[in-house]
C-alpha cells in the first residue's frame, strides 16, 4: 500500500506572533517553525497503515528549502522516502493542490493523508481541493471512534479501516459521528482525535539523513502558481480589557444587566 502524506511548515503555535507595523506580515525573527500539528497525525495514521498493510509512506511538502527539515522530521518518525516541491512564492490552496494533483498522478498512491487545515491561516482547502482535481472521493475530519479499550491499545490502533479497496473513515460532524465508506485511492483529511503522533527516536532522527529525497519545482510539474487569493493586510486582534472586581452580588448583576446588557 502506498501512503502518500503532505506535510506543512508552519509556525509553532506556542510561538508569540506579532504583526508588522505596515501590516505586510508577521514578524519571523526568533519564531520557531514545526511540523502543522494536523499533520503530523496524518503522518502518524501512515505509518500505522503501513505497519497494518504493508507498503510504503511517501512524504510531500511544497515550499522554500527550508522545509526540508519538516519533511525530514516527518522522515525521521518512520517515512520511507520524501519529497519538497521547492518554491519561494507564497502559495494559495488552489496552487498547492494543483502541485499536489501533478505529484500524485506521478507517484499513483492508494491513499493521500492530509491534515484537516493548516494552524497558520486555517484555510482548510487544499484536501477538497486536489480531490475535485484528481476526481476521487474524499472524507474530511477523520477522527476515532471511542471505546472502553485501554489508552495503550488504542494508540497501537489504525484508525482507518481497509478493507480490500474500500476505505472505512469515521469523521466529526454537527452532534456525533459519521462512518463512510470510499473507495479507493481517495484523499483524507484528519482531526485531532484519530492517533496521538509518535516522537522521533534518536535512530530515527539518523536515518532520516540517508533516506531517498526528491526536490522538483512548479515549473518541472508545468504548473502556474500565480495566487488566486491576495492577502492585502494583516492586523492583530484588539487586546484584551483588564477585568473589573466588584465589592458584591447586587453590583455584578447591576453591571451584566445596564453595562454589558447580558441580562
Amino acid at each position: 500500500m502506498k501512503i502518500l502524506v503532505t506535510v506543512k511548515r508552519v509556525e509553532d503555535p506556542e510561538s508569540k506572533i506579532k504583526v508588522k507595523p505596515d501590516g505586510t506580515g508577521i514578524v519571523t525573527e526568533g519564531i520557531n517553525y514545526k511540523v502543522n500539528p494536523f499533520d503530523e497525525i496524518a503522518v502518524e495514521e501512515g505509518l500505522r497503515l503501513r505497519d497494518a498493510h504493508g507498503g510504503e509512506v511517501v512524504i510531500i511538502s511544497c515550499g522554500a528549502d527550508v522545509a526540508t527539515a519538516e519533511v525530514r522530521s516527518a522522515l525521521a518518525m518512520g517515512a520511507d522516502r520524501g519529497i519538497l516541491v521547492k518554491t519561494e512564492a507564497d502559495l494559495d490552496p488552489d496552487a498547492v493542490a494543483r502541485l499536489l494533483q501533478k505529484v500524485v498522478e506521478k507517484e499513483a498512491p492508494d491513499v493521500v493523508l492530509m491534515g484537516k487545515q493548516a494552524v497558520d491561516d486555517d484555510q482548510g482547502q487544499a484536501g477538497q481541493r486536489l480531490a475535485q482535481y484528481l476526481g476521487w472521493g474524499h472524507a474530511t475530519n477523520a477522527s476515532k471512534r471511542t471505546s472502553l479499550e485501554s489508552e495503550e491499545e488504542k494508540a497501537k490502533k489504525v484508525g482507518l479501516i481497509v478493507e480490500g479497496e474500500i476505505m472505512q473513515v469515521t469523521r466529526e460532524v454537527d452532534g456525533g459521528l459519521e462512518d463512510l465508506r470510499l473507495k479507493l485511492p481517495a484523499v483524507i483529511t484528519v482531526d485531532l482525535r484519530l492517533n496521538m503522533p509518535r516522537y522521533a527516536s534518536l535512530p530515527g532522527i539518523m536515518k532520516a539523513k540517508k533516506k531517498p529525497f526528491e526536490t522538483l519545482t512548479p515549473e518541472e510539474l508545468g504548473v502556474d502558481i500565480a495566487p488566486k487569493i491576495t492577502v492585502k493586510r494583516f492586523t492583530a486582534p484588539p487586546e484584551r480589557q483588564a477585568g473589573e472586581m466588584v465589592p458584591d452580588v447586587p453590583t455584578l448583576v447591576d453591571k451584566l444587566a445596564n453595562e454589558a446588557k447580558a441580562l
